[in-house]
């Protein structure tokens, strides 16, 4: 098995120690190289890099994102791509987790505090911003989503879920005072004091939250993106907090990663950023690795592979083309 970069140590750490007799190699990858089953992580996986990967049968990802990954081109050459969702790792449950500690961060003021308390400033303050009462949106309603609504009721909000395939019973089941699909999201901004993204990139939610959007929200609204860089555009986001009209903005994940560090995003006081980490945790990272130890052994034995998105319940990549 190729990790396909260096990013997210832990994943290859995690793996090893799941399975002690597995072969695991660390990229970055050049040249032709010879794996069985590739990881990408942040890498891009497109057709050059299949060809240049000898033996390559299965393509898997750490989690369940896979837009890095030309899934066409695999299955032109046979290879298998799988994903791990969400819901069935405890992963749904680190990111919602991320997801409270982020908007209570920026409500309360935590970074200011910090340097506070570190610097001998005036006690008593900043004056903090109590959740209680308010009005959260989670665009996007998987196993994220769903699980971030479970967390978020202990705290007095209106909970409203714009996501694209809505579930009625979800409704009642989750306590929510709406449910719509993304064409509901904009008669919801005004009111909106927290908007979280939890939903994946595809063509009809990249740039979702635009400038217009942004405009829309309430004075000192904070967004919280969890899901991926591109549903919001950067520039405008970046516009709307040095206008002062937001109250902060938790990023998780951007449109390039790894964020390159001399970021103008990186450099605004109420921004609290993180390096793509909000679903890694020690519980999370245990059951993916159950999950894909699972998965090796299902191709070893030739074995229907759960989880294939190009050939659901394949046992067995077909052969490559002969080239």
């Amino acid at each position: 098995m190729l990790f396909a970069d260096r990013t997210f140590p832990a994943a290859s750490t995690t793996l090893r120690a799941a399975a002690p007799d597995l072969e695991v190699t660390v990229g970055p990858v050049d040249g032709v190289v010879e794996a069985d089953v590739v990881v990408p992580l942040l890498t891009r996986i497109d057709g050059e890099f299949m060809d240049r990967t000898k033996g390559l049968r299965l393509i898997q990802q750490w989690g369940a994102g896979l837009e890095g990954v030309d899934v066409g081109a695999a299955t032109e050459r046979g290879i298998m791509v799988g994903n791990v969702p969400s819901a069935a790792t405890g992963n749904a449950g680190s990111v919602a987790e991320w997801c409270v500690m982020a908007a209570l961060g920026l409500s309360r003021r935590l970074t200011e505090l910090g340097t506070t308390i570190r610097t001998g400033g005036q006690w008593g303050g900043p004056l903090g911003r109590a959740m209680a009462g308010r009005t959260a949106v989670i665009v996007g309603f998987g196993g994220i989503g769903r699980a971030l609504a479970q967390r978020l009721r202990g705290f007095d909000l209106t909970l409203h879920a714009v996501t694209r395939t809505p579930d009625p019973t979800d409704r009642t089941t989750f306590g929510l005072a709406g449910l719509s699909d993304l064409t509901g999201l904009r008669p919801l901004l005004p009111q909106c004091d927290y908007l979280f993204l939890c939903l994946p990139l595809t063509p009809d939610t990249a740039g979702l939250v635009d400038a217009a959007a942004l405009d829309a929200l309430p004075p000192d609204a904070i967004v919280v993106n969890a899901g991926r860089g591109k549903l919001i555009d950067e520039d405008a986001l970046l516009a709307a907090l040095r206008s002062g009209r937001l109250g902060g903005a938790a990023l998780d994940v951007f449109a390039t990663e790894p964020l390159d560090p001399a970021s103008p995003l990186l450099r605004e006081p109420n921004v609290l950023a993180t390096p793509h980490i909000a679903g890694v945790t020690d519980l999370s990272y245990r059951n993916l690795a159950a999950h894909v130890t699972t998965y090796l052994d299902q191709l070893r034995a030739a074995e229907p592979l759960v989880h294939c998105v190009n050939w659901p319940g394949q046992s067995q990549a077909v052969s490559r083309p002969s080239t």
